[in-house]
């Protein structure tokens, strides 16, 4: 992997270097969909602890778009799965202690 005035690359392929790649499967409408940095987003919306599961919903959705295409005929169904995922991470993190 280099990094220059243009960002972290692969010196192989010139692509994305594979440890910058952060996808994480999640079941949306019972198929598996990869998510683009999941991971940060769920860290993220933690951080501001939206009130409501329609405020999580909507800014889990917002934020997913950002990097994933959502479809929009599936973006309820979207939404409950992300929904279903920050509570997973908010257990995670409160069994932590955090």
């Amino acid at each position: 992997m280099t990094i220059d005035k243009e960002g972290k690359y692969c010196t192989i392929c010139g692509g994305i270097p594979p440890s910058e790649i952060g996808i994480r499967q999640i079941l949306i409408d019972g198929k598996e969909t990869g998510i683009d940095k999941l991971d940060w987003i769920l860290e993220g919306v933690a951080k501001i602890r939206p009130g409501t599961d329609d405020a999580i919903r909507e800014e889990l959705i917002k934020r997913v778009r950002e990097f994933n295409f959502v479809p929009s005929k599936k973006a309820d169904t979207y939404g409950e799965a992300l929904l279903r995922e920050y509570r997973a991470y908010r257990e995670k993190q409160e069994q932590a202690g955090e």
